[in-house]
Parts: C-alpha cells; sequence; structure tokens
C-alpha cells in the first residue's frame, strides 16, 4: 500500500522542476563562456575553471552541510541546524512546504542557485586572482555568508521570511550577496597591474554571446522554476522573466549607442543580464506589464552604475557589483512597488488566503520590508566577505593576489599551465604569433611577456583599442600577406610576402628585454614555427 504522504506528491510538479535543475546548471557554464569572453585571452580559460570548481566544490559542501544550514524545518531565526547534516531525511519524502515535490528534487534545486552566487563574485578580481584560495574561499563563503542569507530570506523560520520579503527567485541570496561579495574581493586584492590600459577588454564577444544565451536559456529555469510546481504562476514568471531581459538589452544598447555611435554586442548581452537579474526577485509577484517596467529601469540604473565605476576608477573587472548587485536591488524595491495579489493567488488554490502584494495593492510598509532585507543583506555580505578574504589572505600559500610577473603572463598559463588558445601567445622558442597565424622571430628576453595576439580587434586601432592583443597600428599591414596569397604560397610552395613587423609595449616604452622591431622570417621558417606551436 503506498504511503499517505507520497500521494500529495505530483510527477508534472517533479518532472518540471527536475528540468528546471538542469536549466540552472546550465547556467554556471554558461556564466564561465560569458566572463571568459569579456576577459583577455591570457586569463579566459581561469574564469571558466572557477566556475566549474564552484560547481564542484559548493555541491559538495551542500551535501555535508550546506543544505541544512539553510533549509532545516526546526532551525532559529538566525541560521538552520544539523537535522539535514550528509542529506540525512533527504530523500523520496515530499518536501515541507513543497508537498508535490520530493525534498530530494528541491534540495537539489536549491544547490544549483548555490553552486552559481558564489561563482559570480569572482568577477570582480578577474585577471590578477590566484587559484589556490578558491576552493577554501568558496567553502566558507556558502557556509557563512550565502546559507545564513539564503536562511533569513526563504526558509520558514528565517527572520526576513517572517518579516514578509517578497524574493520570489534569489534577488537577495544571489545578487545582492555575490554583487557585495565581489566588492569586498576587488577590495582586498587591489586594481590590476594595468588597469588603466584595460580598464575594459573583453576579448571574444562570442563568447559574450554564447554565454548569454546559455544563462538567458538558465535564467528560466531559475526563476519558473522557483514556483516550485508547473502551475500558471510559474508560467506568469517565465513570461515577466523574458519581457524583462528584452526590454533591459533594447534600453542599454540604445544608451550604449547615445554615447559610441556604436552597435554594441557586448552593451546587448549586459543590458540583457541585467534586466534578468532586476526581475529575478519580482518574477512570481508582477504582472507581464510591470515587468517591462522592470526592465526598463533596471537597464538605466545599472548601465549608469558601469558609467561611475569608470569614473571612479574602481576595478571591478566584469561589473559584477554595477549589474548584479544594482539590478537586485532595483529589483527588489520595485517589486515592492509592483507586487500584485493577483498574480501571488495564482499558485494558491481557491479558498485560501492570499498575501497581499505591494504599493499597487495597498500594502505600503511593503517597500521598507524589501529595504530592510537589502540593508541587513549587503552588510552581512559585504562585512562577512571581507573578513573571510583577510584572513584566507594571511595564510602564506594562499596568497589571494599573483605577483606582476604571473599577472603580465595572465592567469591562465602561470597558474594553471594551459592556454585558452593553443596557437597564442607565442611560441615555446619564444617568437611571436601575428593574426593570421604566422611566426615572426624576437628576441625576447627572460621573463618579459609580449603582448597577446587576438584574431578579434573590438576597439578602433585609432583609439588605441587593445583587447588582449597586438594593436592594429604597430603592425607593418602593408606587408602583411592576404589569407589567400598564404594559401596560393601554400599550393604552389613558394615564400610569401614577409610577415608583419611588430612592436611590442616593451619595445615602443625603450625596455632592453625586446629588440626594437621584429624581424621577419620567410614563409617556410613560418611554416614550421607554426607546426611547432601546434604540437
Amino acid at each position: 500500500m503506498a504511503d499517505p504522504a507520497t500521494q500529495l506528491m505530483n510527477s508534472g510538479d517533479t518532472a518540471w522542476v527536475m528540468m528546471c535543475t538542469v536549466l540552472v546548471f546550465i547556467m554556471c557554464p554558461g556564466l564561465g563562456f560569458f566572463y571568459a569572453g569579456l576577459a583577455r585571452a591570457k586569463n579566459a580559460l581561469s574564469l571558466m575553471y572557477l566556475t566549474v570548481l564552484a560547481v564542484a566544490v559548493v555541491s559538495f559542501q551542500w551535501y555535508l552541510i550546506g543544505y541544512s544550514l539553510t533549509f532545516s524545518e526546526t532551525g532559529g531565526p538566525f541560521i538552520g541546524d544539523t537535522a539535514h547534516f550528509l542529506l540525512r531525511g533527504v530523500g523520496i519524502a515530499p518536501h515541507v512546504t513543497a508537498q508535490t515535490i520530493p525534498a530530494g528534487c528541491f534540495m537539489i534545486f536549491q544547490m544549483m542557485f548555490a553552486c552559481l552566487t558564489p561563482a559570480l563574485a569572482f568577477g570582480s578580481a578577474a585577471e590578477r586572482m590566484s587559484l589556490g584560495p578558491a576552493i577554501v574561499f568558496l567553502f566558507v563563503w556558502s557556509t557563512l555568508v550565502y546559507d545564513v542569507i539564503t536562511y533569513w530570506v526563504w526558509a520558514g523560520n528565517g527572520w526576513l521570511a517572517t518579516l514578509g520579503v517578497m524574493d520570489f527567485a534569489g534577488g537577495t541570496p544571489v545578487h545582492i550577496s555575490s554583487g557585495l561579495a565581489a566588492v569586498a574581493y576587488a577590495m582586498v586584492v587591489g586594481k590590476r597591474r594595468d588597469y588603466d590600459e584595460n580598464a575594459n577588454t573583453p576579448h571574444n564577444v562570442s563568447f559574450v554571446f554564447l554565454g548569454l544565451a546559455m544563462m538567458w536559456f538558465g535564467w528560466f529555469g531559475f526563476n519558473a522554476g522557483s514556483a516550485l510546481a508547473a502551475n500558471a504562476r510559474s508560467v506568469q514568471s517565465l513570461i515577466g522573466t523574458h519581457l524583462s531581459g528584452c526590454v533591459a538589452a533594447i534600453v542599454w544598447v540604445l544608451m550604449d549607442y547615445r554615447l559610441t555611435k556604436k552597435w554594441s554586442m557586448i552593451g546587448l548581452c549586459t543590458g540583457a543580464v541585467a534586466g534578468l537579474a532586476t526581475i529575478t526577485p519580482g518574477s512570481g509577484f508582477v504582472s507581464s506589464s510591470s515587468a517591462l517596467a522592470f526592465g526598463a529601469i533596471g537597464a538605466i540604473v545599472c548601465n549608469l552604475a558601469v558609467q561611475y565605476k569608470h569614473k571612479y576608477h574602481f576595478d571591478d573587472a566584469l561589473d559584477v557589483f554595477a549589474v548584479h548587485y544594482i539590478g537586485g536591488l532595483v529589483g527588489l524595491v520595485l517589486t515592492g512597488i509592483f507586487a500584485q495579489q493577483k498574480v501571488i493567488a495564482l499558485s494558491y488554490n481557491e479558498g485560501d488566503t492570499v498575501p497581499l502584494g505591494g504599493w499597487l495593492d495597498g500594502n505600503f510598509i511593503q517597500v521598507p520590508i524589501q529595504l530592510a532585507a537589502i540593508v541587513t543583506v549587503s552588510v552581512w555580505s559585504f562585512v562577512v566577505t571581507y573578513i573571510i578574504l583577510v584572513v584566507i589572505n594571511k595564510i602564506p600559500f594562499l596568497r589571494l593576489r599573483l605577483n606582476d610577473e604571473a599577472e603580465m603572463m595572465g592567469v591562465d598559463w602561470s597558474e594553471m599551465g594551459e592556454r585558452a588558445y593553443a596557437y597564442l601567445p607565442m611560441t615555446e622558442s619564444g617568437e611571436f604569433i601575428t593574426p593570421n597565424g604566422n611566426s615572426t622571430s624576437a628576441d625576447v628576453a627572460q621573463g618579459v611577456v609580449v603582448k597577446r595576439v587576438p584574431d578579434i580587434i573590438e576597439q578602433p586601432a585609432e583609439a588605441g583599442g587593445d583587447l588582449g592583443g597586438i594593436k592594429l597600428q604597430d603592425m607593418d599591414l602593408a606587408s602583411t600577406p592576404s589569407y589567400f596569397q598564404l594559401e596560393g604560397n601554400r599550393n604552389n610552395d613558394r615564400s610569401a610576402s614577409p610577415s608583419p613587423t611588430i612592436r611590442t609595449d616593451s619595445t615602443r616604452k625603450g625596455s632592453s628585454g625586446i629588440n626594437d622591431g621584429a624581424s621577419s622570417s620567410t614563409y617556410s621558417s613560418r611554416k614550421q614555427q607554426k607546426a611547432r606551436a601546434i604540437d
């Protein structure tokens, strides 16, 4: 005879939440692509590594203690207890508050949120952070920051939940907490050594686009899955999520065009993320029309925050604070204004008591409650993260910041011994590889790292653009053979035109490490050198 408790479960709800779990997981590698594209080529692989590492470490922490500290039913107002350590009592029985799905399904869905959140914070310290302390930071931060804040907001006994805060899918636990953690990380590790030259140097806009596509796809599960059932409220959340992202992308790209007179793919993608972050806390509380306001207002405020960041030279490398913290903050305030009882009622049975929404329903106390959540979560996240980082940094073998030589070389090669691109930045024998794939010999002093070579240059050369590669104005383009010329030379086994002369930054500044003007080589020697580089 079947257990009466299990008869409450709904296979459709369970399947939906399981699918949303997979969608949220996809956001993690999507974030890796997004961050890697925004960084320079020599640091791209490390950012992908950190997103996967976050999944591994936090999943283990969630199994050991994290889930119990965050969602135990018998904890106090501040933190959960040990009832579910090692996932004791978490299995096929219905979850206490979402009784149509197993507790195990709820557990792994929430695990994906916990994995994604600290990975967001790493973006602020990109291109100069050491990878070694990341494992320790992920475990400790998840325990002392994410688990505590999430318990406050989403656990039945949490004090913010009791107060009545409205946060449907993670404005406070995910975006507010990661945004302030990012600020603390950037402050502790300091600015990049070459920040003034490379304040905004995306090396692969295609990766940014791919990352956005994966995150937007996953965000449907992130928000709509938070209904924990395949119901009308979940559908409304999905619609609002999409509309907010669309409007924010349009508004952001128009704001960028007003300043640059260029239609920016980076702006389009960043705007979409800002809109998706802004709607996260309100997606299950607001109407479709209100979601449009979330996207527009979120994009405007986040875009202005990015502009002020550059104005005041704060080195949040990948704009985590401006997009996620500001987006989450704006979304929480707007939820207090636009939340409506008729939307909340979509997940309630007929005859149930449905709580009021926000200002549109005459509930004028809701915005102060939202502000109280923002302030307390912000203070906790920043202060505790800062303390964690300072303590870790005091441990000799866990220093957070790379030394200058390693930073100049790039996190990928100095910390991982690997490169995102096998043909970058030079051969092991110390030869440059030009954008068309050829090699030119140059005398390189020991320890001198030459400029990287991209196959995409995003900024105009006349504006001094350097997106992680050799500037166009540093190449003698007149002597550069075209692709078709090189192909013809291969077929006819003839020598090609000389490769372009390249001047490195060190050469221009008079450094003694590199000869002034790289010498040319014939096509046949370049072919041999290129083969060695590929090997």
